[in-house]
């Protein structure tokens, strides 16, 4: 696995990381927190809008295995299965207005994800959202958020950062940095991985296992927006990107598995 490292910390309350068999060895997660990246997409599965009871249960479900792992886990949730803040000039609308109905939408979808884990697990599961609502979530308060994750609650991000013109890979960022995740999972929907040509046009496009930033913006592969992929490289944050359907994928990233690519600053 290329050196990687597996950390035996604490994860919360006192209670270990759960052990893992990887390869016949016995070993801890190499993450004790990571946050999620899940597209509003990936929620409705092969529709093009709304959510898909299928395509949630099994995002819940994939969500939970790496829970139960004994890794604290946020997730940052998109939208755009309702509404994105490109498509105002079709509609007729300000392109701020439209950032803000798919803020509302991301809260829709992490309303909808908790209802699926709680189906699921004894475990609170908490959103917090960055816009204001207090009567179905938390306001995102860094200090809670944390205490949350150490006290073993799944956290549900929604809203974006409350502001428009910025999409959720920015906010996805941001919130793995404020959390001190170690890393971020970025989960797309048909795509299982970063590729040096577009894999739904071509055929011979290949897939990198393995990327640093500098190669990444030297080859100029698309990843997710320039701010959010410019912030996390000065960050030095660790990124995974691999496909939300592939079962057992983020379960066995956390593990240790090279699935879909990684990219470091080295």
């Amino acid at each position: 696995m290329h050196g990687a490292r597996y950390r035996h910390t604490v994860a919360w309350a006192g209670l270990p990381l759960r052990a893992a068999r990887i390869g016949g060895f016995l070993t801890v997660p190499r993450y004790s927190r990571v946050v999620v990246k899940l597209s509003g997409e990936a929620l409705a599965g092969s529709g093009s809008s709304g959510v898909d009871p299928a395509s949630l249960s099994r995002v819940a479900q994939e969500v939970l295995s790496v829970h139960d792992l004994g890794v604290q886990v946020a997730v940052v949730v998109g939208g755009g299965n309702y509404f994105r803040g490109r498509m105002a000039e079709g509609w007729g609308i300000s392109r701020a207005e439209a950032d803000n109905i798919g803020m509302l939408g991301t809260i829709m979808n992490a309303l909808m994800l908790r209802g699926a884990l709680t189906a699921r697990t004894d475990t609170d599961v908490r959103v917090m959202t960055a816009v204001p609502i207090h009567s179905v979530a938390e306001p995102f308060i860094r200090l809670r958020a944390m205490h949350h994750l150490e006290r073993g609650m799944i956290v549900l991000l929604a809203g974006g950062i409350g502001q428009p013109y910025v999409t959720t890979d920015y906010p996805a960022v941001q919130r793995a940095l404020e959390l001190d995740a170690d890393a971020l999972l970025v989960a797309k929907r048909g795509v299982d991985g970063v590729y040096d040509t577009d894999p739904h046009l071509n055929p011979d496009a290949v897939r990198f296992t393995r990327l640093t930033y500098d190669e990444a913006l030297a080859t100029g592969v698309r990843i997710m927006d320039t701010s959010a992929f410019v912030l996390a490289n000065e960050q030095s944050l660790t990124m995974h990107v691999f496909d939300v359907a592939a079962a057992g994928v983020m379960r066995e990233i956390c593990e240790g598995a090279e699935h879909g690519t990684r990219i470091s600053v080295k």
